[in-house]
């Protein structure tokens, strides 16, 4: 095809979701290179993303145009040859294997602790913060943090597990305020260092650990944030492990964005460029797992608070620019762009969700009294 009946065949698909090539909106597609239409329709969405990497086309605002594609479903219409070798890798491959787990720290969290120090809030929380109440980035993230360990029940003197302990800001915030032991395990060496500074003279452990290759028993056990690098393949071995860790009478929460049917991958561009071998888990999926381990106790969906933690997070890192680009290049701000707008366009459009989850061993004798 030309590029010319390529373009033709493009501006027709963006009129499902309004948007218009060189229109005059927030949300229109401005573009560069006209080689844009066939990166697109060989590639998919890892060429869509890439191409905006390049400076093939730009957008006043990504999040409103990724939220209107979306709301149109046109990602499932650029179906591609990459999509098809994405799906086989997910059947041939254990791509969460104990082998693989710590690829997503290498090229993930271990980028620059700079990035995300000035990206994320006092705390260092990299996770959906709860915004009913907040005003501010971190007001969100704490009253997250709070929201979390009310959940928890925790009391003074419990033995805690938080399995992707990031820069330890969970674990200090339960071990100051709660006066909790923590145990925390992270697969990136760069977030193990800091949380070893952030969490010194407390009761908290920090390892560089999988967590299949956990032991002990643990009153509380908590996972934020990580749940969405076990893989599908893996689910039933997490829950089993957690199980085995979990003391008779404890309590597991489990914080995780949520997709809205089953999934074997992640998009193409995610996992090249932002987190490796990842996977957005269903409810479905989730719920087939935990059986004949636990008992569901509460679950509870606020992901449209993502979509207002991503903003924040954007503009933090838009602000910080001036003292990053000395660290980073003008294609790592784009893809860093790319990456956070497109996120919060998917939770705008509530394709993605995020869920807390408790559940215990056996169900509370007394039931189980859950904070909002």
């Amino acid at each position: 095809m030309t590029e010319t009946s390529l373009r033709k065949r493009t501006e027709a698909m963006l009129r499902h979701a309004d948007v218009v090539i060189n229109g005059g909106r927030p949300w229109d597609i401005q573009v560069k290179n006209n080689r844009l239409y066939r990166r697109i329709f060989a590639q998919g969405s890892l060429g869509f993303g890439e191409s905006y990497m390049d400076g093939w086309w730009d957008t006043e605002s990504l999040d409103q145009l990724i939220t209107r594609l979306i709301k149109a479903r046109l990602d499932e219409k650029f179906k591609s040859f990459v999509v098809l070798m994405s799906a086989l890798k997910a059947k041939l491959l254990n791509c969460q294997s104990v082998k693989r787990a710590y690829l997503v720290g290498e090229k993930h969290y271990n980028i620059g602790n700079d990035l995300y120090q000035r990206m994320l809030d006092s705390r260092m929380i990299y996770s959906c913060g709860y915004w009913k109440n907040a005003q501010t980035l971190d007001e969100a993230q704490r009253d997250k943090l709070e929201l979390t360990c009310r959940k928890l029940h925790l009391e003074p003197g419990q033995k805690v597990l938080d399995i992707g302990c990031g820069w330890g800001g969970t674990a200090r915030y339960m071990a100051e305020n709660y006066g909790v032991e923590v145990v925390g395990v992270t697969i990136s060496t760069a977030q193990a260092a800091l949380a070893e500074e952030h969490c010194k003279g407390l009761p908290v452990d920090i390892r560089v650990q999988d967590y299949r290759d956990l032991d002990g028993q643990f009153d509380r056990i908590v996972s934020i944030g990580m749940f969405e690098h076990v893989g599908y393949k893996n689910y039933r071995t997490y829950f089993q492990k957690v199980a085995d860790l979990l003391k008779e009478d404890g309590l597991f929460l489990l914080h995780t964005i949520g997709g809205n049917t089953p999934a074997d991958r992640t998009d193409p561009w995610i996992d090249k460029y932002i987190f490796p071998n990842g996977m957005i888990p269903s409810a479905q999926q989730i719920s087939t797992s935990f059986e004949g381990f636990f008992v569901l106790e509460d679950w509870h969906n606020f992901g449209l608070d993502y979509d207002k933690t991503l903003m924040a997070w954007h503009d933090n890192f838009e602000s910080a620019w001036p003292e990053l680009k000395a660290n980073y290049d003008e294609r790592f701000r784009r893809m860093w762009t790319y990456y956070l707008l497109s996120c919060a366009g998917s939770f705008r459009a509530r394709d993605n969700q995020l869920w807390q989850i408790v559940m215990s061993k056996e169900g509370l004798p007394d039931g189980y009294h859950f904070p909002r």
